[in-house]
């Protein structure tokens, strides 16, 4: 027994035009504009700030020029672990992306059927189609599948953006942290040759007191100032052995010592390894920082989605559809007059939903206003991280000369104070005392170099480079 295939609806091709015509329409608000203000200028910028070409243009390999921090850096972007996650998020993210946009298009199947059952006469009746088939295409007439493709793909360049965000910050950290190795290796070396001096001296000092010419008092200074020494290396080498695992965590396997070790003998004098950094106008950070364009994205996203909880109060069409040969017997499937097609369309209103679909469109909006005040804080945190940035480089040049001063003083004042005990005409007192701000002016001498190294590292990062390509 063949079907009857009079029965089957052939579709008007002035209906489906009107169909693709209308799938065009999207409810997708305007793009709320975000009330971060920016000024017009950063505040101790240079007055050819204007001028000068965004950081975000410089790449990571310009901006470090010491070759054993570049090779550093490079190994930490081929080995982070981090990194490697954050790219692999963009592949997942893009495969989303491509489900959303294969919804709007339909799946076409290979169906094959075989039904048999019991008829009114007591016999059985048999009936078999072999085709293709469509079930449930959504025929986007809203805009329900467009703006979900539209958030799908800002989340996708999101991804993308917080890729180059976590670069930039992998940079800049493997960056500072061998900037502080290399000061605690400073410190280390300052430390031996303090520890050397305050043991001669405890030893004179001991010698003298045998002799009866220092005073018990002089021997437990000399003792004290000897034992704090002695405290202060094990503190440098610990600091020493921190950065280094950092930098192997950072790095993602162990950094060759000959990328650690400091480039001169005397690990005190300052290296320049870092170049210039350029600040640029305050509106380079709205197009070029990662982060700030990462938010972007993900308002775009969030605005896409009331697009699709707005599209959900409408109609959603769908359509069922196939094309083939059916028959009552299997040999007669491929015959003439066993081919035809079959057209289904439905449309359904929601009429009664108990709010979830005003649930859906509220939690859009609120999805919206709350990536709307993440972008602001982003641009507001940015804003922030370079002014502070500019307030370092602005003021640490002229606290490091103060210090370099000092400390010339200092070291001037420890070997008069010597040169007057041994002649008798001060106390060992003031030797004591001399030694000890020397050995401290000289600690804080480092760590302004470092924290005036770090700083340039820290611009360079607020002003959005290090992803560079």
């Amino acid at each position: 027994m063949r079907p009857n295939l009079s029965s089957l609806h052939r579709p008007s091709l002035a209906a489906l035009g009107v169909a693709a015509l209308l799938a065009g329409c999207s409810m997708i608000p305007e793009l709320p504009r975000p009330q971060a203000g920016v000024p017009q200028a950063y505040p101790m910028a240079q007055a050819d700030a204007a001028a000068a070409r965004p950081a975000a243009d410089l790449a990571w390999s310009g901006f470090v020029t010491d070759a054993r921090l570049r090779d550093v850096v490079q190994r930490a972007l081929t080995n982070n672990r981090d990194l490697r996650v954050a790219t692999l998020n963009i592949e997942q993210v893009r495969a989303q992306y491509q489900i959303q946009r294969a919804n709007q298009f339909p799946t076409v199947n290979l169906a094959a059927t075989g039904n048999r059952q019991p008829n009114t006469s007591g016999g059985i009746t048999s009936l078999y189609s072999v085709g293709l088939a469509t079930s449930a295409w959504e025929i986007d007439f809203f805009g329900r599948l467009s703006s979900l493709k539209e958030a799908a793909l800002a989340q996708f360049l999101a991804s993308e953006e917080a890729r180059r965000a976590a670069q930039t910050s992998l940079v800049a950290t493997v960056a500072s942290t061998w900037l502080s190795l290399q000061a605690n290796e400073s410190l280390l070396a300052l430390t031996r040759q303090t520890l050397k001096t305050r043991e001669d001296s405890l030893r004179l000092t001991k010698l003298r007191f045998d002799n009866g010419a220092a005073s018990a008092l002089d021997l437990r200074q000399a003792e004290s100032l000897t034992a704090s020494a002695q405290a202060a290396l094990a503190q440098a080498e610990r600091a020493r052995l921190l950065d280094v695992n950092a930098l192997n965590l950072l790095v993602g396997e162990p950094v060759p010592t000959s990328l650690l070790t400091p480039a001169t003998p005397d690990a005190a004098l300052p290296v320049a390894v870092l170049a210039e950094v350029p600040a640029g106008l305050p509106s380079d950070l709205l197009t070029r920082r990662a982060d700030v364009r990462q938010a972007e994205q993900q308002l775009v996203a969030a605005n896409a989605n009331i697009g699709a909880a707005r599209a959900a109060f409408f109609p959603r069409i769908s359509l069922a559809a196939s094309v083939g040969t059916a028959s009552s017997d299997l040999s007669g499937l491929f015959k003439d007059g066993s081919w035809g097609f079959t057209l289904a369309p439905q449309a359904l209103l929601p009429i009664f939903d108990a709010g979830r679909n005003q649930a859906g469109l509220d939690s859009a909006k609120a999805g919206r206003e709350i990536a709307l005040a993440q972008y602001e804080k982003a641009i507001q945190t940015a804003f922030r991280e370079v002014a502070d940035a500019l307030a370092g480089q602005a003021t640490l040049g002229e606290q490091l000369r103060a210090q370099e001063a000092q400390a010339t003083a200092e070291a001037d004042r420890f070997r008069l104070a010597e040169l007057r005990y041994r002649n008798g005409v001060a106390s060992f007192l003031d030797v004591l005392d001399a030694q000890r701000s020397l050995f401290a002016t000289q600690q804080a001498l480092v760590q302004t170099r470092l924290a005036q190294q770090q700083n340039r590292v820290a611009l360079y990062r607020a002003l959005g480079g290090g992803w560079a390509e």
